[in-house]
C-alpha cells in the first residue's frame, strides 16, 4: 500500500514480512511503506536470551515490530518485536488488514467512476489518508456521520459515491447493547436518591447512556468496540446503581434486566 510517508515514526507499530534470518537479526519488508526495509536485533526479538533466532522468528512470517530508530540518511529503519504486546499485535494487524480492503474497495470505486486508481489517490485518496489516518477509518467515518466529508472540506461528485460505498460495504465499527434499569425509593427526598444511582452507573464511562423509559424503568445503552467490552461495562454500570441503592437500606430498590423492555 502506498502511503504519504516514505518512512515510519520512532514508536509507531508496522507490519512487515520476514525477508531474511541471520544469526544477529532478522531483516523485515515493511508492508506499508513499499522499498522500505527494517531490521530487528536478535536482542529485540523477544525477552530473555536467544539461542536460535529461528525458534522466534522465521523468513515468510507476517509481524508486527514496534520503530525503535530511523536513520533516513543511511536509509536505516531498526524495529522491535519484544516490545509489542499481544493486543498491539492483533490490534495493528486487524487496522492493516481492513486497509488492505478499504482499498481495495475505493479502487473499485475509482474504476467504476472511469479513473486509473493513482488519478482517484492523487484527486483525493492521499487526503482522505492525511486527514483521517487511512482509507478504512475514513469510510468508518462516513458510516458513522453522514457530512462527515463535506465538514472536513471534502466536496466533488466523487464524495456521494464514496459514502454509498462505505455504507454498502462497511459495518459500523462499534456495537451497542441495552438492558433496563428498575430503579425506586420510598425516602422522603426518594427523587434525589433514584438521581444519584443512575449517576452512578453512568459514571463508570463515557460510553454508557441512560434514558428514562417510564417509572421506575429506565434504559441502559453502552456503547463500545464489541460485544464483551460492553456487556462488561452494562454490568459495572448496572452493579453500581444495585450496590448504591443497597446501602441506602429498605425501602430502596435496584434490579437489572439485561433483555427488558
Amino acid at each position: 500500500m502506498k502511503t504519504l510517508r516514505e518512512y515510519p515514526d520512532v514508536g509507531e507499530l508496522v507490519v512487515g514480512t520476514v525477508s531474511s534470518v541471520k544469526d544477529y537479526g532478522a531483516f523485515v519488508k515493511l508492508e506499508e511503506f513499499p522499498g522500505k526495509e527494517g531490521f530487528i536485533h536478535v536482542s529485540e526479538v523477544t525477552t530473555g536470551w536467544v539461542k536460535y533466532i529461528r525458534d522466534h522468528i522465521r523468513e515468510g512470517k507476517k509481524i508486527v515490530a514496534k520503530v525503535i530508530d530511523v536513520n533516513e540518511s543511511k536509509n536505516q529503519i531498526n524495529l522491535s518485536l519484544k516490545r509489542v504486546t499481544d493486543a498491539q499485535k492483533r490490534k495493528k494487524m486487524q487496522h492493516w488488514k481492513n486497509e488492505i480492503r478499504g482499498r481495495m474497495l475505493f479502487e473499485r470505486m475509482a474504476a467504476a467512476m472511469g479513473m486509473e486508481p493513482e488519478e482517484a489517490y492523487e484527486q483525493f485518496g492521499y487526503d482522505l489518508i492525511d486527514v483521517f489516518g487511512g482509507i478504512y477509518p475514513a469510510m468508518e467515518a462516513a458510516v458513522l456521520e453522514d457530512n462527515v466529508l463535506e465538514e472536513e472540506g471534502f466536496e466533488g461528485e466523487w464524495v456521494r459515491e464514496f459514502v454509498k460505498m462505505a455504507k454498502d460495504n462497511i459495518a459500523p465499527p462499534f456495537v451497542s447493547i441495552s438492558g433496563t434499569l428498575i430503579v425506586s425509593s420510598e425516602e422522603p427526598d426518594g427523587v434525589e436518591v433514584v438521581k444519584e444511582a443512575l449517576r452512578k452507573a453512568e459514571s463508570i464511562g463515557e460510553n454508557i447512556e441512560i434514558h428514562y423509559i417510564g417509572s421506575p424503568k429506565y434504559r441502559i445503552k453502552v456503547t463500545a468496540e464489541d460485544y464483551k467490552t460492553a456487556e462488561k461495562a452494562m454490568k459495572a454500570a448496572a452493579d453500581a446503581a444495585i450496590e448504591y441503592m443497597e446501602s441506602r437500606g429498605e425501602g430502596n430498590l435496584a434490579e437489572f434486566d439485561r433483555k427488558g423492555e
